[in-house]
């Protein structure tokens, strides 16, 4: 059973799932993200629309296609630290539902899995990560150096110190708003808290598991990924992963 029981469904909860997307000039994509959501998500939900200023051209798209639909809930909020990581920590701290998601506007991730993912927390798990690099996993469109570095660090992690993932580092994953509550997020880089959240949940025996996802490339805007700033920010998470999993044999 999961370790956190008072995290469970409760069947009294109408809205189960929080899907926190942060954006920062996503006009070309959040339509699509959003019709993506509204077709293929079955699981009752809220989605948190994250942006860093008045100005960004995701919001006015974002509202007119929500304002043609009356089955969608959308959570506009404001983040006023700015950046990638205090836009998702925000959806964190304000989101109610149960189950947490975050994923991105650009299109990467594939929402089919989602109500998949919903289902093994049913089942007792407290994080389900989106794994591009398992059996049944893809990555398409990406051929450069960062997804070279990202599966060599995420299988090493897988080997080296026990991590039950072999996609560490993806964001799209879903926590259990109770996990959440519980963890001291240190990070102050970028996406790197996904790895944070999985390396220190497990060391602290927290159920995670994996499903199978493929993973696009962007096609329109522009990626906040930033490799050389945020990579010491992951070298830091995995060395922690490292140094936990040798000190335990021991």
């Amino acid at each position: 059973m999961s370790k956190l029981k008072s995290g469970a469904y409760n069947p009294l909860h109408e809205k189960r799932l929080g899907i926190i997307i942060p954006v920062y000039n996503e006009r070309e994509n959040i339509v699509k993200t959003l019709q993506a959501i509204r077709q293929k998500v079955k699981t009752a939900n809220v989605i948190y629309i994250v942006y860093d200023f008045i100005e960004d051209d995701t919001l006015p798209a974002a509202r007119d296609f929500i304002a043609s639909y009356g089955d969608m809930n959308v959570v506009f909020l404001h983040n006023n630290k700015e950046g990638a990581l205090e836009a998702i920590k925000l959806g964190f701290a304000k989101a109610t539902e149960p189950f947490l998601l975050v994923t991105m506007a650009d299109m990467s991730d594939d929402y089919g899995d989602v109500d998949d993912m919903c289902t093994l927390m049913d089942e007792g798990y407290d994080i389900v990560c989106g794994s591009r690099y398992m059996k049944g996993g893809r990555q398409i469109g990406d051929n450069s150096i960062k997804k070279l570095m990202s599966k060599v660090a995420c299988i090493s992690l897988k080997y080296l110190a026990g991590i039950p993932t072999y996609d560490a580092t993806n964001s799209f994953k879903l926590y259990r708003k109770a996990l959440i509550n519980q963890i001291n997020i240190e990070s102050n880089g970028g996406f790197e808290l996904g790895l944070e959240i999985v390396v220190k949940a497990y060391f602290d025996g927290y159920k995670i598991t994996e499903i199978p996802t493929v993973w696009y490339d962007r096609t329109e805007g522009h990626s906040r990924f930033k490799l050389i700033r945020w990579s010491p920010n992951y070298l830091r998470w995995y060395r922690y992963a490292l140094r936990k999993a040798f000190f335990r044999e021991f």
